[in-house]
């Protein structure tokens, strides 16, 4: 009762104070009041459409008032019953709202329905006026339409089927409809379903399973139930082999050893390239383990066809081996669009002047200098390291004409971008994001650059980064590599003895510098700080009143995040490469990874050649990142070769960095 009577004596103030207030004052507040209101609207009506709640998004919608978010409010409205409205509705709303990015979020919904239900003609006139063109179901569904007006589409859709865990429907019809018209054939379809096995991918294998005149159970039983499916015994005829590889292979993901035993066993029966195709397979599932004995199963594979992901791990295990001549070839043999990425023109123009057998000439050093031309203008791991062969160590590049007032008043005053802000501001990324990018069509390298200074204006600093990394020519790495908070950072890393360009190179890889990020895992904060890590670190330095909440203070995150990756860097003997894997995948994966060596290891291989896609891919973009801090803070060219030295075993320190640090615990 008291409480009641408490607030309702707040609501009476409140009120008298705007009654009695100068009507600017009262405009404002009550200005204030009605933002507030139309943002909570907003959240609510978008938590409506999420549960599919017509009525709830009706009468949130109705709630909120005409402005910025009118555009979203209409798109809610009509996408809770996209399936129910009229064409006529639809293309009310697409003229109403043409060249906005919620009219093409619409068109990609409405798109998917088109596809789906293959009305072809209203699909073909949607898609040619779709802008972003980024979703792989309305890539199969564009392809299936022009297949179905007799269009040869096979070449390019394997290039699009390469993963079939994200075929979804479209992926899996597009399969169907290239095999019922002739352009794939048996082998096609073959490569698919090996491709569904390597991806455990059951469900597309069901879908391509009728068209071998396959099981559909046995096929899944093969990829879910592998042991079940090798108890059946190798079979006869191509159909009971290629499952019982399958199966071998889908064995081996779960222990190499039971996998090369069900192989060996059913060796006899099979052909020599049905034997290749079962070694490939093995090898594919040694290579994620790092196992010694990969080389040799890689070795017993040759002459099988091998997916992308088997081509480039078939080329790490060859550069874990220092086989230069195996690089090469198997660089020479990935399809010419993978080999044409920045990561194979690097290891190619290391292996060329390598490679060549006794007696045999060496290529020449201009074939590698022209593989390393053709990156090392790009400022990522490889451009990096590809300038460093070339004799170009790291550098900053002057910035252009400082951005004047004048060329961030059009990008302040966008409505675009001001509702990116909006979105930002109630922590919206994923709406926020996608209205900003729409932006940036079209906008020249300029005017990149003033978009990037009024998000540093607004504090949005990621938008900051990714919208200067989009210019080419005139390059600004103030907005590309900030250091805020460096009063805190400065005196944290001092204190620790810590390298502060490797501390920043991480977190703009973890969070980009978003204050309020929140992994899908609860990882919090600048660097992405999970809660039982801020626990472990808060008692090991002595922080004892540590709540979770804490790690969304700025300064708490960051000493908590920086001591972990002190301890980290203690456990790994100094080594930054082993350091940072273990702060994406845990100490204990990278001890493992490290447990595999036999010798020291170039940085850059070992990178190169982490089991994980995802910390492999984050080992080199924070050690890329790290390299141009320290340009940045030491003003003098870096290397990032040498950042990376050699990862050595454990036990063994030479000639790993010297970066200090305290040891690590054993259970972190």
């Amino acid at each position: 009762m008291l409480r009641s009577k408490w607030i309702a004596g707040l609501v009476v103030a409140t009120v008298c104070h705007l009654a009695f207030a100068g009507n600017g004052e009262t405009e404002a507040a009550v200005a204030g009041v009605e933002t507030h209101s139309d943002e909570n609207a907003f959240l609510m009506l978008r938590d409506a459409v999420r549960q599919d709640d017509l009525a709830k998004v009706q009468f949130y919608a109705a709630q909120i008032g005409s402005g910025p978010f009118t555009p979203y409010v209409d798109y809610y409205r009509l996408k809770v019953r996209l399936k129910d409205a009229s064409n006529e509705e639809i293309r009310d709303f697409l003229t109403r709202y043409a060249g906005s990015a919620i009219a093409d979020r619409l068109r990609n919904d409405w798109l998917l329905d088109l596809g789906h239900s293959g009305d072809w003609l209203n699909f073909d006139e949607q898609y040619a006026q779709f802008v972003l063109k980024d979703d792989f179901q309305l890539k199969c569904y564009a392809l299936q339409s022009r297949l179905v007006k007799g269009q040869n589409v096979a070449a390019e859709a394997r290039v699009l089927l390469i993963n079939p865990s994200v075929y979804g429907e479209a992926g899996s019809s597009l399969v169907a409809a290239l095999a019922q018209r002739g352009q794939f054939d048996a082998e096609e379809l073959w490569t698919q379903l090996r491709l569904a096995g390597e991806f455990k991918a059951a469900g597309p294998a069901r879908r391509i399973a009728p068209l071998l005149n396959l099981s559909e159970s046995r096929v899944a039983q093969a990829i879910d139930l592998p042991a079940l499916a090798l108890a059946r015994g190798v079979g006869s005829g191509r159909a009971d082999h290629e499952m019982y590889l399958m199966a071998a292979g889908r064995m081996a993901r779960i222990n190499v050893k039971l996998g090369v035993l069900a192989l060996n066993r059913a060796l006899p029966n099979l052909s020599v390239q049905e034997q290749a195709l079962g070694w490939s397979n093995i090898a594919l599932a040694a290579s994620y383990t790092l196992a010694p004995e990969t080389a040799a199963y890689w070795l017993k594979a040759k002459g099988a066809p091998l997916s992308l992901d088997a081509h480039q791990w078939k080329t790490r295990i060859a550069l874990r081996s220092g086989n230069w001549q195996e690089v090469k070839d198997d660089i020479e043999a990935m399809p010419p669009p993978l080999r044409a990425e920045p990561t194979w023109l690097y290891w190619l123009g290391r292996a060329l002047p390598r490679a060549a057998g006794p007696g045999a000439p060496a290529a020449a050093p201009e074939e590698a200098a022209q593989l390393f031309e053709r990156i090392a203008d790009q400022t990522n791991f490889y451009g990096q390291l590809a300038a460093e062969e070339l004799g170009r160590q790291v550098t900053i590049p002057p910035p252009g004409p400082p951005i004047a007032p004048a060329e961030i008043e059009p990008i302040a005053a966008n409505p675009g971008f001001q509702r990116a802000l909006r979105f930002f501001g109630m922590r919206l990324r994923l709406e926020g994001t996608r209205e900003w990018n729409w932006q940036l069509r079209g906008l020249s390298e300029r005017e990149h650059l003033a978009a990037a200074e009024f998000a540093r204006q607004n504090n949005i600093l990621d938008r900051m980064v990714s919208t200067s990394e989009r210019t080419r020519t005139e390059v600004d790495f103030s907005q590309r590599y900030p250091a805020p908070h460096h009063d805190i950072m400065h005196l944290t890393t001092q204190t620790l003895g810590l390298d502060q360009a490797w501390v920043y190179g991480l977190i703009r890889q973890e969070s980009r510098f978003v204050m309020d990020a929140q992994s899908h895992v609860g990882a919090s904060g600048l660097m992405q700080v999970m809660p039982s890590t801020g626990r472990y670190v808060a008692k090991k330095i002595g922080l004892s009143d540590f709540v979770e909440d804490m790690l969304s203070d700025v300064r708490i995150n960051i000493l908590l995040g920086a001591n972990y990756m002190n301890m980290v860097l203690g456990g790994f003997d100094g080594s930054q490469v082993l350091a940072t894997a273990a702060y994406n995948a845990g100490p204990g994966r990278s001890r493992s990874w490290r447990a595999s060596l036999t010798g020291p290891m170039e940085g850059a291989v070992f990178a190169e050649s982490i089991p994980f896609a995802e910390t492999r891919q984050y080992v080199k973009n924070v050690m890329s990142n790290a390299t141009y801090y320290a340009a940045i803070f030491e003003k003098k060219p870096q290397s990032l070769k040498a950042r990376l030295g050699f990862v050595v075993p454990k036990g063994n320190l030479a000639p790993a960095q010297d970066m200090g640090g305290a040891p690590l615990s054993e259970d972190q």
